[in-house]
């Protein structure tokens, strides 16, 4: 666990310092094939069986840029205003690393293929704050370290570590901010917005499955701070490969109050890398930061540049699907939503669920109160994302629909969808498999209201007497003999219709 430093009062940052930050976001693309060979890009197969000559180094190997990740790349780009290069190239990037089997990262340095744009993330309180993007470029992901016999993980403390290079090529795109200032108080919060929107354009965009869990959408949060009275930005940390939205806030807090802590004493921060500890929230120094001299760029001499056309360009923009930001205001105007409704239904990552379910014929009220409430509690009981959940937004839909029909109903809708999540399969199968249909036939529930009246022939004298509210003890003991698979409100019907009312 890593130890927590000396930190400084969140309040008393604030008015000594201002916060600046940069936010670099590697997103790994959903390609069939890695970024240069033809070797499979997949998660979870055994160690070292998804590589090739190309992607582990090997002397003579020749790389070949794959295509739909140029597509990607430029579509991203497009999606986030950015400008989309006429003219650019790979260059290597050189530095040792045990899971880079090459000894140099193929990546763009100085020319990447899309740059200067924008990303406008919603804060909570529904305020906007545009984050402006650096760049957007390409580059090859690296293998993996399993290091083996420590406490940490990590490699101090182990007793060996183990290589699998599967992940040596997955195709990368990282996207680079420019220094984001006048956040303030708000900057942690700002962080978490932004990656959450950029998580949500990318699955939008269908380029990346975006599972922070599995690494595929990782973020190195840089922070520094300023004096109030100088205009000079400090000296930068860089937390790396921060995997969840929530990790990513506290950590950038973390390192300002940590950062404030240290300069107050009279010292001076060191340009450092630092890990983020899940456990006790704090960071702990890594290596020393490199600059790009230290990384002795040249040019790839292997790979041609890359020159993607204007109507090439202007066909991909063509393609962009509604992103995020449209499609919650046409869920917003459509679905007669508040704006503190939108906000609860974004914060809760059931937007996009629910506008599927919608899209599968269930009207938006039903999606709306599945998704947020108890679906949101299963993902909550389980410790993972809602669309992590073992259902689909078109099975959400076809139980609401068997609700609808009174083949339903609400409790036992509840049993199917836990059937669904245990994988018993689609919702039919699970009513039918555990025999949850609404018993419906007024004979079957007859004999069973018939048993409860002479059961309790006390409160069928009361029924007869007038006093109707008391045939909700009948209805209840028909719902039990029924194991809740009744109409209760035809129920109550054919207990009044018995008892003459």
């Amino acid at each position: 666990m890593t130890a927590v430093a000396e930190i400084m009062d969140y309040e008393q940052v604030l008015e000594r310092y201002d916060p600046v930050l940069g936010l670099e976001v590697h997103v790994e693309l959903s390609t069939r094939t890695k970024m240069f060979c033809g070797c499979a890009n997949a998660f979870g197969a055994e160690p070292n069986t998804q590589v090739c000559p190309v992607c582990l180094g090997m002397p003579g190997a020749l790389p070949v840029v794959n295509g739909k990740a140029v597509e990607a790349a430029i579509r991203i780009g497009l999606a986030l205003n950015c400008q989309v290069a006429e003219w650019c190239r790979f260059a290597r990037k050189n530095y040792f690393y045990p899971d880079m089997p090459k000894n140099f990262q193929t990546s763009q340095y100085d020319e990447p293929i899309v740059f200067d744009g924008h990303l406008d993330v919603v804060l909570d309180d529904g305020e906007l704050f545009r984050v402006e993007i650096e760049r957007a470029h390409m580059e090859e992901d690296t293998g993996k370290s399993l290091h083996v016999g420590g406490a940490t993980g990590r490699i101090h403390g182990a007793e060996h570590s183990l290589l699998d290079y599967n992940r040596a090529g997955v195709p990368l795109i990282e996207i680079v901010t420019k220094p984001i200032t006048g956040a303030g108080e708000r900057a942690p919060e700002v962080a978490r917005a932004y990656v959450t929107a950029l998580r949500d354009l990318l699955r939008a965009l269908d380029v990346s499955d975006v599972r922070m869990d599995q690494g595929s959408l990782r973020c190195d949060a840089n922070v520094s701070l300023m004096p109030k009275d100088i205009a000079e930005f400090g000296t930068r940390t860089e937390t790396k490969n921060v995997n969840s939205l929530r990790s990513v806030e506290r950590a950038v807090r973390y390192e300002m109050q940590r950062h404030a802590a240290v300069l107050a004493s009279g010292g001076s921060i060191r340009q450092e890398t630092r890990h983020f500890d899940e456990a006790s929230g704090g960071t702990s120094a890594g290596r020393p930061k490199e600059t790009s001299e230290d990384y002795r760029y040249f040019p790839e001499p292997d790979l041609v540049p890359i020159t993607p056309s204007r109507e090439w360009v202007a066909e991909l923009a063509g393609t962009l699907p509604e992103l995020p930001w449209e499609r919650r205001k046409r869920a917003k105007d459509e679905w007669g939503l508040s704006d503190e409704e939108l906000r609860d239904l974004v914060n809760s990552g059931a937007l996009e669920l629910v506008a599927e379910t919608v899209e599968a014929g269930a009207p938006s009220g039903d999606a709306r109160s599945w998704w947020v409430a108890y679906l949101s509690q299963q993902a909550n009981t389980r410790g993972i994302e809602l669309t992590e959940l073992a259902i689909t937004p078109a099975q959400v839909a076809r139980v609401i629909a068997l609700v609808a029909a009174g083949e339903l109903t609400n409790k036992l809708a509840r049993q199917v969808v836990d059937g669904v999540l245990a994988g018993e399969g689609e919702p039919d199968e699970v009513v039918a498999a555990r025999g949850l249909a609404v018993v419906s036939d007024d004979s079957a529930l007859q004999a069973a209201i018939d048993e409860a009246l002479a059961a309790q022939p006390d409160v069928a004298d009361k029924i007869r007497g007038g006093k109707v509210q008391a045939a909700g003890a009948i209805v209840g003991a028909v719902m039990k003999a029924t194991k809740g698979q009744a109409d209760a409100k035809r129920v109550r019907e054919l207990v009044l219709a018995a008892c003459g009312q």
